[in-house]
């Protein structure tokens, strides 16, 4: 054993009679917990928001979305949906028609977006069936000839109706702006409401059939095609791929691209969040600092003693940061620990739970992730080394005589 691991340690466990340092020393790793501890929990909430939300946006979304480069619709929509299924990793396709319409109910009326889809072939590539909170996921016209519809749950609230009534779709797509032009106008039968969490998508979106919608917007093709590939996380690969391989054609639009804003806010939210909560670990740092320079005023002695001996100031360097090394790491290991056990302990016992009539959410989502402990376990462990190099020096500069002499 090297004698400056030594003789560390035996500073760091100091127990002599009036002596505060091994006291100290505790607080300092007590900093350290708190600060890795909390990191670890906010940043495994921000990771549970942000899956939350990915799965609510995938359930009315695909991976990536494909649009003609320089028409405004698709007007071979079979041709396009055989050659994107060859591409690799895709695993299944649906066409849409995209547009805007009015909306009517007995009791109000409003502007929304509405989609049509073939049902099937959507069921494939998103989650909208696993969304439905009333009613069936059924778009077909019924025995009566009246088609169906699905909307958000806001909307239907809006306009005050639920499955089994009727709404009517007004489109002005492809009539000209003359005096007397009247709306396109179609009758729908509600067959079922979704919701998804997110406001945008419950209160402003409606589903069709795509044959319907073709035939209310006057739409002789379909406005694109939506994808699903086989890792969420690598859609932005096959999304450059599908755009260098049909580059003339089509234009692909991964997920996280198509929401960029949204993700992007979340993601300078994590790091935000992360940097203000490393202040309480910097404050840690300080006390170890402090600690460590106690630890050289009380060691006056011992140090010019070593010194007599050989010791070189690289040595006593090394003395006072393995003391702060071994802070670091303990309360890193410590503070990692706990804050596992907080966010399993939310996991398995929801402890905090959140209004869903404000959130989309009961209760607070936890999303573990390795990466996050090693992040905040090495900028915990940089702090506290850091912390020791200004003590380490000044232990390093005292000299022998200056020492005998006090």
């Amino acid at each position: 054993m090297k004698y400056e691991w030594f003789i560390a340690r035996r500073y760091l466990m100091s127990r002599r009679s009036g002596s505060i340092i091994s006291v100290n020393n505790i607080f300092s790793i007590g900093g350290v917990v708190v600060g890795v501890a909390a990191l670890i929990l906010v940043m495994s909430m921000m990771n549970g928001f942000e899956s939350e939300v990915r799965v609510r946006l995938l359930g009315v979304t695909s991976h990536i979305t494909i649009f003609p480069r320089f028409e405004n619709i698709l007007t071979d929509p079979d041709a396009a949906l055989a050659e994107l299924k060859e591409v690799e990793t895709v695993i299944a396709a649906a066409p849409f028609i995209y547009y805007k319409a009015a909306v009517a109910s007995d009791e109000a009326g409003d502007g929304i977006v509405v989609r049509g889809i073939d049902a099937e072939l959507e069921n494939e590539v998103t989650g909208l069936k696993e969304k439905m909170v009333s009613g069936s996921y059924n778009l077909k016209a019924n025995d009566k000839g009246e088609a169906g519809i699905i909307i958000g749950r806001t909307l239907a609230n809006q306009l005050d109706v639920i499955t089994g009534e009727a709404l009517v779709l007004f489109s002005l797509r492809g009539e000209k702006l003359r005096a007397g032009a009247q709306p396109r106008m179609k009758r729908f039968e509600i067959r079922g409401i979704f919701e998804t969490g997110m406001y945008e998508y419950d209160a402003s979106m409606a589903y069709i059939d795509i044959n319907d919608a073709a035939d209310l917007f006057k739409i002789d093709g379909v406005t694109g095609i939506h994808l699903k590939t086989e890792d969420i996380f690598a859609a932005d690969i096959v999304a450059e791929d599908i755009n260098r391989s049909f580059a003339e054609r089509y234009e692909a639009i991964e997920w996280q691209q198509m929401h960029r804003n949204f993700f992007s806010w979340m993601q300078l939210e994590k790091i935000g969040m992360f940097i203000a909560l490393s202040l309480i670990i910097a404050v840690a740092a300080f006390n170890i600092i402090s600690t460590l320079v106690m630890i050289v005023m009380e060691k006056r002695q011992e140090i010019g003693i070593l010194k007599t001996m050989g010791s070189v100031p690289r040595s006593i360097s090394k003395i006072f940061m393995y003391i702060g090394i071994v802070v670091g790491v303990v309360g890193c290991l410590v503070g990692c620990a706990l804050g596992y056990f907080l966010c399993w302990l939310q996991i398995r016992f929801d402890v905090v739970s959140l209004p869903p009539e404000i959130y989309f959410i009961s209760s607070l989502p936890i999303d573990i992730r390795l990466f996050d402990f090693l992040v905040v376990g090495f900028a915990a462990i940089l702090l506290c080394f850091l912390a020791t190099l200004y003590p380490a020096r000044q232990a390093a500069r005292l000299w022998v005589v200056d020492v005998l002499r006090h």
